[in-house]
């Protein structure tokens, strides 16, 4: 359990930033909060000022849960697609929030809706992030029955990324919900296989065995501390690395 304080900064020129829907919701219990879509375009306006290239996948659970849906008795398929439309409302919602501070990004979707976004091209999609453009991948995978966390993962690859970064509550990994046990004990570095081993809840099995077996690091850090997305990549702050 280490703070990872005064090590020295991790090089990243390419990282994926992955965030759950419900972090785009505020204190609200639905939908978007603009002051939070804000506040997080900043964290990204950050780190792009650093050099770095930034591409996100953000879900759709603020809007609407695949898998909620399916449990209300709503086809699977049908629900898992609803979900994606919600990711591209709050991928333009990011994208427009990103615009306001004078960033270039582009929203690229999985599921073809040429009026409001581009078609995912690889090559294409490579050359904006080339060019310091924000890439914003929506749509999930553009399959049902696959979550935003694996679609993360598969574009952070495709992309070449050296890091998907995921943005959470709380700064970290535990053994057990902090907010529930004043004893978690929160890890400064673990493996994958221990993830899924001990079902420890940093993304989903599908997600976590893709990254592992193409050697991509996962790193968990609290979005809702300011300055902490860019503070990693300066080589200080809280997290967990996912790691081999």
């Amino acid at each position: 359990m280490t703070d990872h304080q005064g090590t020295a900064p991790a090089q990243y020129g390419r990282v994926m930033l992955k965030i759950s829907g419900e972090a785009l919701m505020g204190d609200q219990g639905y939908g978007l909060h603009p002051p939070t879509v804000s506040r997080i375009a900043d964290e990204v306006e950050s780190v792009q000022k650093m050099g770095v290239e930034v591409c996100m996948v953000i879900g759709g659970g603020n809007i609407f849960r695949g898998l909620q849906g399916s449990a209300q008795g709503m086809e699977r398929t049908t629900a898992d697609y609803m979900g994606m439309l919600a990711t591209v409302m709050n991928a333009l919602a990011m994208q427009s929030a990103l615009e306001a501070k004078g960033l270039h990004c582009r929203v690229i979707s999985a599921i073809r809706m040429d009026e409001v976004c581009e078609p995912y091209i690889r090559r294409r999609a490579i050359r904006h992030l080339e060019k310091k453009r924000i890439v914003i991948f929506a749509a999930g995978t553009g399959n049902p029955y696959f979550t935003t966390d694996t679609a993360a993962t598969l574009r952070a690859n495709e992309m070449n990324c050296e890091a998907i970064f995921k943005g959470t509550k709380v700064d970290g990994v535990y053994d057990k919900d902090p907010k529930k046990h004043t004893d978690a004990k929160r890890y400064g570095e673990v493996s994958y296989d221990e993830v899924l081993q001990k079902h420890l809840g940093v993304m989903d099995a599908s997600a976590i065995a893709l990254a592992r077996d193409n050697r991509l690091p996962i790193i968990v850090f609290s979005l809702d501390e300011p300055g902490g997305f860019r503070g990693i990549l300066e080589g200080r702050g809280t997290y967990t690395r996912v790691h081999n």
